[in-house]
């Protein structure tokens, strides 16, 4: 899944919100639904480029780890089946 907007985007965005600008005339101008906007501003709110940027690797990371885990755990399913056929 390839995201459309970058980290950077989506601080600009929310920026010019905080700058004044409306919630609808911006969701527009960057062609987003505002329910998109309230989750990026639940998500990325008081974050500097950076920090945002580490979150994202975070999280990406963080979902690496959770499908090695999930393989383990079926590979050591699987051989505990095995096994117990054995004897």
């Amino acid at each position: 899944m390839r995201k459309r907007h970058s980290v950077e985007q989506i601080i600009k965005v929310l920026g010019e919100v905080e700058n004044g600008q409306s919630v609808v005339e911006v969701a527009r101008r960057y062609n987003i639904t505002e329910q998109t906007y309230y989750r990026w501003k639940q998500k990325y709110a008081g974050l500097s480029i950076s920090e945002a940027k580490r979150l994202k690797a975070l999280e990406e990371e963080n979902a690496k780890l959770k499908k090695k885990v999930a393989d383990l755990i079926l590979e050591v399913d699987v051989l505990k089946e095995i096994n117990s056929k054995n004897f």
